[in-house]
């Protein structure tokens, strides 16, 4: 407790002197390299759990303030609910992420009788319905208001922050039993997919993603509660199975004896509090949900003077199942272990079998959450990503909300549709399109708006080289859409090639003269994207005959420089034509006096544009 305090009055002296809460800091600086603003959790669990030297109503608008910045995408999340994909790189897990700080804020604003912070932010700590697909039963990224696409749960993509669909999937500590209740076949049996289901991951490469029980990776942190969710559903017998499975082949004491990055201590505490025989699921919630113990005995030493010990009767490699337990000599039947229970003192003694029990398995003995109060009505979205069409494209509504209508529209013009399941749209032309859902009490979501754009309809691309799923900017018409990506490759509106050059060949649907073709490219060598290394365009009328090839060439070297960076290359064709043939060239691997040397290096492309 006294290391505690410590630690939060360093972080009030920083908000002091540094405008907010440390993030991520390193040898005295703020690299800000994390997502979310996870000093707030630390506090509120502090707070709830009665350590509270230090001054607390400081300690809260220190809080605040962290959570009404700007940066780092909370400047969409404020306005909208969430982050869409085209706003911030790794937009579910910052998502996520910040709604899971809000909740902990809005419990500490409420026991600090502070009413207008507690429901302001226990309303923003439901924002993880905005990104939650009701069809796949995942958490995924928003794209011109509906989903990414094509979805992969197993795909390492810039939705998700050193994880993908799976290791987010869960990633509500806040409200399990809210999400457990939206997903289409019930916590457990997901729970059971995610440890059974193969562990090949599809997309980048990421070192993070080790230690995989299925798609469960307890080497980086996201991960880390999930042995214990089974708990929520029922079923601790899986959570004490999983719990000693981790301890048993996952950590050793050889130097390699941590299945990942370290992490400040994460590892090993993930470690020293299992062993013990409960986790903290949920910082900010004053107790610890019981796993399986690893020792005979195990005695914390608390600074108040008492002691707190945990005995395992029968406890052998066989014998991980809870059948029973006394907590101070009186039958203990909940599967999670209240903080003030530890700080009295005493003794918790569990009995051990080589066989589940049905000990814990009653509802009334399930972990308790306080979320009753958290109340948001989710945004709707749209039936489709993609927002660009040729002839014509139908668009629905829909909405997670049970009890909502929703109401949408044309923006400019005097058309409102009213329905309690969905709403279509038949789009011919250009349209910018509004939605929002209200609640049988009243209550709105906010108002989502998708710009949807006609294509031209004799303009047609033949893609011959493959992009990668994660960068595929919106499919195969992505490079014709009209719509230009930024200088951040990680919103997802490039398409990308990797350790290949980009060709496809382009119809004009009729013979055109004095044809100006304008493609954008990006390049981040620090990521490993460079702009082309020529550009070769052949004309053709008939498809059949083409014209000697013509180079564009760019105005300098660009191959060693830093930063993002986005370049156009535009060229005029002198003859009849109505097809040219695209060939960029690639880098293909990375040069040697490049950190990445030898790997696959990319090629960026958006838009073509044609006058």
């Amino acid at each position: 407790q006294d290391r505690t305090n410590a630690f939060i009055q360093t972080f009030l002296r920083q908000y002091e002197q540094g405008r907010l809460l440390p993030v991520w800091e390193l040898a005295a600086n703020e690299t800000n390299c994390m997502i979310g603003y996870h000093s707030v959790p630390v506090i509120a669990d502090a707070y709830m759990k009665g350590i509270r030297n230090y001054d607390a109503d400081k300690a809260l608008e220190a809080m605040v303030n962290s959570a009404n910045q700007d940066e780092h995408g909370l400047k969409f999340y404020k306005a909208q609910g969430c982050i869409n994909a085209g706003d911030e790189s790794e937009s579910v897990s910052k998502t996520l992420a910040y709604a899971y700080d809000d909740w902990t804020i809005a419990l500490m604003a409420d026991e600090m009788k502070n009413q207008k912070v507690a429901q302001a932010f226990y309303k923003r700590s439901e924002n993880w319905k905005n990104l939650y697909d009701p069809q796949t039963g995942f958490f995924r990224a928003r794209v011109n208001n509906g989903w990414f696409s094509p979805f992969k749960p197993e795909e390492v993509n810039f939705n998700y922050t050193e994880a993908n669909a799976w290791q987010y999937s869960l990633f509500v500590p806040h409200n399990i039993y809210g999400l457990a209740g939206l997903k289409p076949n019930g916590l457990e049996t997901h729970l059971d997919n995610m440890f059974s289901v193969s562990s090949e991951t599809s997309g980048r490469e990421q070192a993070d993603i080790t230690g995989l029980i299925g798609q469960y990776a307890h080497g980086n942190e996201p991960s880390h509660h999930m042995a214990y969710l089974y708990n929520y559903c029922g079923r601790p017998d899986k959570t004490q199975k999983l719990v000693h499975q981790i301890k048993e082949t996952l950590y050793t004491t050889k130097p390699d004896g941590l299945s990942g990055n370290e992490d400040c201590g994460q590892m090993s505490a993930w470690y020293v509090l299992s062993a013990m025989g409960f986790y903290s699921v949920t910082p900010g919630e004053p107790n610890y949900i019981i796993g399986t113990p690893t020792f005979e005995e195990a005695k914390i030493n608390l600074e108040n003077g008492k002691v707190f010990t945990i005995k395992a009767n029968n406890l052998s490699k066989e014998n991980i199942y809870i059948q029973s337990a006394r907590l101070n000599g009186k039958p203990f039947d909940q599967s999670f272990l209240e903080h003030q229970a530890i700080m009295q003192g005493g003794e918790l003694v569990f009995e051990m079998g080589s066989q589940p029990s049905n000990w814990a398995t009653a509802p009334k003995h399930w972990p308790q959450q306080k979320a009753s109060e958290n109340f948001l009505v989710p945004t709707p979205f749209f039936s489709t990503s993609i927002n660009t069409f040729k002839d014509s494209l139908l668009v629905e509504v829909r909405t997670l909300c049970e009890d909502c209508t929703i109401r949408s529209g044309y923006v400019g013009e005097e058309i409102i549709t009213f329905n309690n399941k969905r709403v279509a749209f038949n789009l011919k032309t250009d349209k910018e399109v509004w939605a929002y859902a209200k609640h049988a009490d009243g209550g709105v979501s906010d108002t989502i708006f998708t710009q949807f754009y006609k294509l031209d309809d004799q303009l047609k691309l033949t893609l011959k080289s493959k992009y990668a799923n994660e960068y595929s900017a919106g499919g195969d018409d992505a490079l014709i859409d009209r719509q230009f990506g930024t200088a951040n490759f990680r919103t997802g509106s490039w398409q990308g090639y990797q350790g290949q050059r980009f060709e496809a060949e382009l119809d004009f649907g009729e013979i055109k003269n004095g044809v100006e073709i304008s493609i954008g490219f990006l390049q981040d060598i620090k990521s490993w994207i460079w702009f082309p290394t020529r550009l070769e365009l052949q004309y053709s009328a008939d498809g059949k005959h083409w014209y000697y090839p013509e180079m564009v060439l760019q105005d300098k070297d660009y191959s060693k420089i830093e930063g993002a960076m986005t370049q156009k290359l535009t060229h005029r064709c002198m003859h009849k034509a109505r097809y040219v043939k695209i060939i960029a060239g690639s880098t293909g691997k990375c040069p040697d006096w490049h950190l990445g040397a030898g790997g696959k290096s990319w090629l960026f492309i958006d838009e073509i544009e044609v006058k």
